[in-house]
């Protein structure tokens, strides 16, 4: 997790920025993989990723037409957030002292995240239970 991110718009820029060069990389890495000479099953994975959301944007009926980098970039967004949320599922598992990961780790990697809240604010996850809250009132306080 992003140590006092809100604290400092310095931070919060660099994140920002951090995340925009890491999605150009990832966008730049399947746009390339069809032009090198790769092995077949590192290019069939870049090209089954893109061709699939290109796919799927032309068969939703969101536009008339999709160009060419839409669907690139938008699975490197799609990969881009997998690996945060189960980094961040991965985080929580370890804080519980458990290996495997299971949906109550990934409520709380979304719900301790503030941007993954504000995006997935109104999303239900089913058999996660409550997140832990106990009103400072109610604290004993130290003597």
């Amino acid at each position: 997790m992003r140590p006092n991110c809100e604290k400092s718009g310095l931070r919060r820029q660099t994140h920002h920025a951090s995340t925009r060069q890491a999605l150009y990389q990832l966008s730049y890495e399947a746009t390339v993989s069809r032009q090198r000479g790769k092995s077949g099953k590192s290019r069939a994975k870049a090209k089954t990723r893109s061709a699939r959301v290109h796919r799927l944007l032309r068969k939703g009926n969101y536009v008339e037409r999709v160009g060419a980098d839409a669907p690139v970039y938008l699975a490197a967004v799609q990969e881009y957030l997998a690996a945060k949320v189960l980094e961040l599922m991965d985080n929580a598992a370890h804080d519980n002292k458990k290996t495997r990961i299971i949906p109550r780790h990934l409520q709380l990697a979304i719900r301790n995240d503030e941007e993954l809240n504000k995006l997935l604010g109104g999303v239900t996850i089913a058999q996660d239970g409550e997140l832990p809250n106990i009103q400072t009132v109610l604290l004993l306080k130290a003597s």
